[in-house]
């Protein structure tokens, strides 16, 4: 699948976080690779100032490094997840 770098594309990412145990905050901040994860407080925070390319390729990897309960998440959520874990990001 490929990634669509689109404003749709984005909100469809922001509420498929929003299923899972983590909240999501964008803020700024001085982070390496655009997102802070703080794992004990179940926060992600991504970089108010990125693009929305940018924003993208950061939920992609959070999603990607979180633990998510398949159980919770909606049926069209759940296909998504599916097919961000078969997807590679390229830069």
């Amino acid at each position: 699948m490929a990634i669509k770098y689109t404003k749709q594309y984005l909100h469809k990412l922001e509420d498929l976080m929003a299923e899972t145990d983590f909240t999501l905050r964008y803020e700024k901040g001085n982070f390496k690779s655009g997102y802070c994860i703080l794992n004990a407080r179940k926060v992600a925070i991504v970089n108010k100032y990125f693009s929305h390319e940018g924003k993208i390729n950061c939920l992609v990897d959070i999603i990607k490094s979180i633990e998510v309960d398949r159980e919770k998440l909606s049926e069209k959520n759940l296909a998504l997840y599916h097919e961000l874990a078969q997807t590679e990001l390229k830069l």
